[in-house]
């Protein structure tokens, strides 16, 4: 079927103009998703070989008190580096078939079915990166985003290896449970470890399971919870006014003590749910359309992210 090449316009803009609220839609899914991008936690980076993420690990040995004419240091001072991360690309593609372009002839049947196909692949994307952002990054042989439990893995990230000397301010908390039933007293003191002063957790994930041993542990009238994260649609509660939610891709077993601010969801201003034009190739009878992204996510403190593992 040659098709009306007017259509190639036509779904190309409609395309272009819903997928803002694609995004919109993606981010505002999962519970990970939403305390990634809300708020001051996505960053928008225009280009560069790799994404660079500078590091504090050390005081200023200079600062201190003095007297009169006391000499006052000006030793040179280290105690700042960066993390390197590389670009990764995602992409989604939209189909229409000629077969499919002649059942829905006309502008307006055509519009239908492209918001058809284009819900069908919103929901991919939010199940596959939901999925992607929980793991390791070795997903797809090292093509996939970096993820959580690579960020609170105690291995290389951003090129800095926390088991060289002197890297052990680049090392996250994990402590083993044991299997044992969840207790307050566990979560306090991985709470409290990885805290320091008021730069404390800013969001606890569970699985299902053990979110709910959490509800039980819980007297009926203590189980508050954060009205911002519940007006996202989530359930929660609240554990030293930290969210304590749940999602399906989170690791059994285990909660996870998140501080967001250290945590970035980088997106290249060009290419992020960037759409391109539709196109029909020479020997098939359809249009395709991707929907393509470059980003990564980054960290610039381990030491602030925990994960108590092995719960009964």
């Amino acid at each position: 079927m040659a098709g009306n090449a007017d259509f190639d316009a036509i779904l190309s803009t409609t395309l272009k103009n819903y997928v803002p609220k694609l995004a919109d839609n993606v981010f505002a899914a999962r519970p990970l998703f939403y305390a990634l991008t809300n708020g001051q936690t996505i960053r928008r980076v225009s280009g560069g070989a790799k994404i660079v993420v500078p590091i504090i690990y050390g005081k200023n040995t200079t600062a201190g008190s003095y007297s009169g004419a006391d000499t006052i240091a000006i030793t040179a001072q280290e105690g700042i580096t960066a993390a390197e991360y590389d670009w990764k690309q995602y992409a989604a593609t939209v189909t229409i078939t000629g077969i499919e372009e002649a059942k829905n002839n006309g502008e307006a049947q055509i519009i239908d079915l492209l918001e058809g196909k284009i819900m069908q692949t919103e929901q991919t994307i939010i199940d596959n990166m939901n999925t992607m952002l929980w793991a390791d990054g070795a997903g797809n042989g090292g093509k996939d985003f970096s993820g959580i439990q690579q960020v609170v893995a105690g291995g290389t990230l951003g090129g800095i290896n926390p088991g060289a000397a002197g890297n052990a301010w680049w090392q996250p908390t994990q402590t083993n449970h044991g299997n044992a039933a969840l207790t307050l007293l566990a979560m306090s003191s991985m709470y409290n470890t990885i805290s320091e002063g008021n730069d404390q957790p800013t969001i606890i994930f569970g699985d299902q399971l053990r979110y709910e041993k959490y509800e039980a542990l819980l007297q009926p009238q203590l189980r508050y919870t954060s009205a911002e994260v519940a007006d996202a649609g989530f359930q929660n509660l609240l554990f030293k006014g930290a969210p304590v939610t749940f999602d399906d891709n989170c690791e059994a077993k285990a909660f996870y003590f998140l501080n967001t601010k250290y945590l970035r969801l980088v997106a290249h201003t060009e290419t992020w749910f960037q759409p391109t034009p539709f196109v029909r190739p020479t020997n098939q009878d359809a249009r395709f359309a991707q929907i393509l992204c470059y980003g990564q996510l980054t960290c610039s403190n381990r030491a602030r992210q925990g994960r108590l593992f092995n719960i009964a």
